[in-house]
């Protein structure tokens, strides 16, 4: 099961200035699920919060893991931070991708794949 493209808008820890962008989840069920709609709510409950992108990311997967159980977890957050486009380099494109890979998405790489090619970006 894949969630792709949750929106998010949090605020970094290091230089309180925002970071926005998406949030994608795969999981694989072992008896119980959860609505769709949760993920979105997970997703926004840790971005809620000042950290920073690599925490929440690993934080969304071991909630995931914690309370589901299931087989495997994997999340991807790709985001744009502003620290980046409005002081130091400028760089106002650049994006960070922080990933997280849990049970059978680590252990078996092909569903490590599977994920990365469900999430991957698709511009309309």
């Amino acid at each position: 099961m894949v969630v792709r493209g949750i929106d998010f808008y949090s605020v970094c820890e290091h230089h309180l200035v925002p970071f926005f962008g998406k949030c994608n989840i795969a999981y694989l069920p072992s008896g119980r699920i959860a609505g769709l709609s949760k993920f979105a709510r997970l997703v926004d409950v840790h971005a809620r919060r000042l950290q920073v992108q690599e925490r929440m990311t690993h934080d969304i997967a071991h909630d995931i893991r914690t309370h589901l159980k299931p087989h495997g977890v994997a999340v991807q957050v790709e985001a744009r931070h502003l620290c980046m486009a409005m002081r130091g380099v400028e760089q106002k494109s650049a994006d960070v991708v922080t990933t997280t890979l849990l049970g059978a998405f680590k252990t078996d790489p092909a569903r490590a794949a599977e994920f990365r090619a469900l999430v991957a970006r698709h511009d309309d």
